[in-house]
């Protein structure tokens, strides 16, 4: 749910409270309005309250990626860069290992050529 439509919903379900109190309240006029009054500076103060705390979170979640989400994409980078290193010497192994058997196979056919020649 995306937050903007919560808070419109909060404000529909508050207006909606709101004149359904106002049309079934034993109250006078004037208690009414100091009522609101009330009701409303209570509000705003909560909603002070809910924003300051979405502030938090907001800077809590931003700490929270740099201090670990940004080392451990290094972590993982330097560890890549070590299995390359690491493979390199693999391959070049390899390498070595396939040119020896490329030349055995090379003298197995010589030698196999030079015996159906005699």
């Amino acid at each position: 749910m995306k937050t903007s439509t919560f808070f419109a919903g909060l404000a529909v379900g508050s207006v909606a409270a709101a004149i359904t109190v106002l049309y079934s309240t034993p109250q006078s006029g004037s208690e009414m309005r100091s009522s609101v009054a009330t009701a409303s500076a209570d509000l705003r103060a909560k909603l002070k309250d809910v924003k300051g705390r979405v502030d938090e979170l907001k800077d809590s979640v931003n700490d929270f990626a740099s201090e670990n989400v940004q080392p451990a994409i290094e972590g993982i980078k330097d560890s890549v860069g070590g299995w390359r290193t690491a493979d390199e010497g693999s391959r070049n192994r390899l390498k070595s290992e396939i040119q020896e058997i490329q030349f055995a196979i090379e003298e197995l056919e010589r030698s196999v050529a030079s015996q159906q020649n005699r």
